[in-house]
């Protein structure tokens, strides 16, 4: 069991390597897309399946709530929250439509939209960043592995570089928590 929770450690710790050697830009990047995003009193409209709809959630509730200093609440929704919608919308048009069909009612020029997929091929995810693209909102990426479909599309992606889902998720709430961090950081001043 012991050589067990070694790998799993040592998966962990190589993926978080690899975001210090090769994506610290990447995440530069997208705090600058959301602070100036809500600098100009635009919203971040933040999606993904399963574990990913998790963390979009908790990425909305560390903005519109608090990450670590008392603030003014940020425009930040997660498209995965409101049920009625999703099997409204996947009852009548299919789930790969639930985030379009949002998209098309909330997001608007200078919105920012956040697809979260392990696999980087979730569907649903894939077709609302192409839309969001068609709708000029500023598009963000986080994903796993890759050559992954979403990292061509959108105009900023994050990758994890793990084929391990658990892992990637891991990657992707440590990295969700510093963006929260450099926005609360640039918007409202050090804590």
């Amino acid at each position: 069991m012991k050589s067990k929770i070694i790998d799993y450690l040592n998966k962990s710790i190589k993926t978080k390597q690899s975001i210090l050697d090769k994506q610290t830009d990447v995440i530069e990047n997208i705090v600058k897309a959301i602070v100036d995003c809500l600098k100009n009193n635009n919203k971040i409209l933040i999606f993904g399946n399963g574990g990913s709809a998790a963390d979009a959630q908790h990425m909305s509730a560390e903005l519109v709530g608090r990450f670590e200093m008392e603030r003014e609440p940020l425009p930040v929704i997660a498209l995965t929250i409101n049920t009625s919608i999703l099997t409204a919308v996947a009852n009548d048009y299919g789930y790969d439509e639930v985030f379009t069909r949002q998209l098309k009612a909330f997001a608007k020029k200078g919105d920012i939209a956040i697809g979260i997929t392990t696999s980087g091929s979730s569907k649903n995810v894939v077709k609302a960043i192409e839309l969001a693209t068609q709708m000029n909102v500023t598009t963000i990426a986080f994903t796993g592995g890759a050559g992954s479909p979403i990292n061509d599309l959108a105009d900023i992606s994050f990758v994890a570089e793990s084929d391990y889902t658990p892992v990637i998720q891991e990657a992707h709430i440590t990295v969700i928590h510093i963006i929260c961090k450099l926005v609360e950081e640039e918007l409202f001043g050090n804590v």
